[in-house]
């Protein structure tokens, strides 16, 4: 029997990545599928479309445990590797755009995050911050919490460009490249119900 962990995390909404009006190759019957990204935890995930339901990339549907519209059913959890082309190409471009949709909650990780170990910083996790910007973060949010990343960018000099630190972050994660994860969460596959 398959036990649902209560701090499972799963997403609610999630953007389309790539739809496959007719589905794909690996499936026993033809029937509109979409890979998504969720926006929360970046679940990539494969979804069945009711019939009828035209989806382009871009498009936010609901994936949540409620009544959903467009969505029949998740169908899996995709490993990164197991995207379409059409889906691996536009992620970049689509954690960009949940990064600014969601500001708010990266932004709240620069005011707040603090060491993994006596020697790292989960700071130092972004690609492009070292000791120098590690410090002067965290000197600059003792006087006072960052508004915007704007005010980020602004407060720290020299900082790498913030959303695409986030991107390259949330990337090497999907790809399972750092033991460390402060974005996306391990997803067991045995964790997964449609």
């Amino acid at each position: 029997m398959n036990m649902l962990r209560k701090d499972l995390k799963k997403d609610e909404w999630a953007l389309v990545l790539d739809f496959l009006q007719h589905g794909h190759a690996g499936m026993s019957r033809s029937q509109p599928v979409a890979q998504v990204i969720g926006e929360d935890f970046f679940s990539l995930l494969e979804v069945i479309i009711k019939e009828g339901e035209m989806l382009k990339v871009g498009d936010r549907v609901y994936v949540g445990d409620g009544k959903r519209d467009v969505v029949k059913y998740i169908r899996k959890r995709l490993d990164i590797n197991e995207l379409t082309t059409g889906a691996r190409g536009e992620l970049e471009d689509m954690l960009l755009h949940i990064i600014e949709e969601k500001n708010d909650k990266f932004l709240d990780f620069f005011n707040k995050a603090g060491p993994v170990t006596t020697r790292l910083h989960r700071l130092e996790l972004l690609p492009g911050i070292g000791k120098k910007h590690l410090w002067a973060i965290i000197s600059e949010r003792k006087e006072k919490e960052f508004e915007s990343f704007e005010d980020l960018k602004k407060r720290v000099p020299m900082l790498p460009d913030i959303e695409q630190m986030l991107v390259s972050r949330i990337m090497s994660e999907m790809e399972n490249k750092d033991k460390y994860r402060l974005f996306v969460p391990r997803f067991e596959s045995s964790s997964f119900q449609r």
